[in-house]
């Protein structure tokens, strides 16, 4: 359902001074005041909070309010904020230079130990974003396949590329343009967009189009129209049409590599793609992503194949130190089994305090991934793809966020994002979560205003 926009929150202004006088500020020098949309709350109406800095699990606006982070910079905080760890090995490479244009044989460390945790990369080509490696990812499968069709999933959000910026989820979703002005025609025509789900729609268009499919993108646990779980029925027909068809699977784990499992999500549900693409927790805070896969696919990049790709800050030094640190982190001292058992207390947690106050609710989670979608009518419906979460009720959404934010707690500012919680985030904290949830939810019911349930 559309959100109808509430007038800017006086509570900003009230509570968060300096925030709202930093946003006005914004306003003037950046356009809307933010650097990414997903920051702009435009999915609960209001004025962004602006931070000052984080420490572990919690975050400190420039007012001085302290918060529960359940964002953790949209995925990579795997460790918390300013892990020991990272912040030294950031040190250590930022006194010997920030960037080189040249190899180092950090790169080749890290390149490494991403190989060995993710066992369907064989070589993998850093760049600087999780965009920047959808978009490679999808230019060495036509360069190697000859062919020009992508399949894609609606609300699966593959960076702001342009011939994927098509029934994109994220902030695509949460501001309702998933079709980008700026994306031409020509550019789209060959992205084809079947549902979340759906084997069979995927079965037909193999039977049809087959030997014109370059490469089918998916997310393997969605992250980016809220958290939506994979059928097993789903990821077989992608790997087996895939496969007699000659076409490339490619897992989008820019999400959910290093974070479900140390082999992400294909470890996690036993899946093969032939590439995949990486961000967030690769660079352990820092710009960087990656994409690999089957040799015989990457030795089709420039310098040993044709397929054109480049960048001057791919593989930066502080990135890459980061990113090493904190995958040897993960390695040496897996959180996986910690992160599931929060995680498993936390839905609970919520689906009781939904239960409790009357609210029609749906709450979907794998390991420290988590949505609660607020549900239209006496029943809660399973949110399996981009049709049953579109219906989610937006407005209920955007009073319980500011709800928890006024309770301490710091969600995903829209309906459509999955919130992340880190290995920091002790017992303690997903108790005192539960509890503003419990107490903001059975406000919601009786709060004149708010949608009823």
């Amino acid at each position: 359902m559309t959100l109808p926009l509430p007038a800017p929150h006086e509570r900003t202004a009230a509570r968060r001074p300096k925030s709202h006088d930093a946003f006005a500020r914004a306003r003037r020098l950046i356009p809307g005041g933010v650097n990414s949309p997903a920051r702009a709350f435009g999915g609960v109406g209001g004025e962004p909070i602006f931070f000052a800095s984080a420490l572990g699990q919690h975050l400190t606006d420039i007012d001085g309010n302290v918060y529960l982070d359940y964002i953790g910079s949209w995925g990579p905080m795997i460790l918390g904020h300013r892990h020991p760890r990272v912040v030294e090995a950031v040190e250590r490479a930022l006194a010997t230079g920030t960037s080189y244009g040249a190899p180092t044989e950090a790169e080749s460390r890290l390149a490494d130990l991403i190989i060995a945790a993710v066992p369907s990369i064989e070589k993998v080509r850093m760049v600087s974003s999780g965009t920047e490696a959808a978009m490679s990812a999808v230019r060495l499968a036509r360069g190697f396949t000859g062919r020009d069709v992508i399949v894609k999933f609606a609300g699966n959000y593959h960076g702001h590329v342009d011939s994927l910026l098509v029934s994109a989820g994220s902030a695509a979703a949460t501001l309702g343009v998933p079709n980008s002005p700026g994306v031409t025609a020509g550019t789209a025509k060959d992205t084809v967009v079947l549902e979340y789900n759906e084997p069979q729609q995927l079965e037909d268009l193999f039977r049809q189009r087959g030997g014109e499919i370059a490469a089918v993108l998916v997310e393997p646990v969605v992250g980016n129209m809220g958290l939506v779980r994979p059928t097993r029925e789903f990821l077989d027909a992608i790997r087996g049409l895939s496969r007699r068809h000659g076409v490339l699977f490619v897992c989008d784990e820019v999400m959910t590599g290093f974070r479900l499992a140390l082999g992400g999500a294909q470890e996690l549900l036993g899946i093969e793609p032939d590439l995949t693409t990486l961000g967030k927790i690769v660079g352990g805070g820092l710009p960087l992503g990656a994409y690999g896969g089957r040799a015989d696919v990457m030795d089709n990049i420039l310098p040993v194949g044709k397929v054109f790709q480049a960048g001057t800050l791919s593989g930066n030094p502080l990135a890459v130190a980061a990113g090493t640190a904190t995958l040897e982190e993960l390695r040496e001292r897996p959180p996986y089994a910690k992160l599931e058992r929060l995680g498993g207390r936390l839905e609970a947690g919520f689906r009781r305090a939904a239960f409790e106050a009357g609210v029609t609710a749906s709450i979907a989670r794998v390991g420290s991934m988590l949505t609660i979608f607020f549900q239209p009518g006496p029943e809660a419906f399973p949110v399996t793809g981009w049709q049953t979460a579109s219906r989610s009720d937006t407005a209920r959404y955007a009073a319980f966020f500011w709800g928890m934010i006024d309770r301490g707690i710091y969600l995903p500012c829209s309906q459509y994002e999955a919130l992340f919680f880190s290995s920091a985030h002790t017992d303690a904290d997903i108790d005192a979560t539960i509890a503003a949830a419990t107490d903001c939810l059975a406000s919601l019911a009786t709060t004149p205003g708010v949608p009823a349930a």
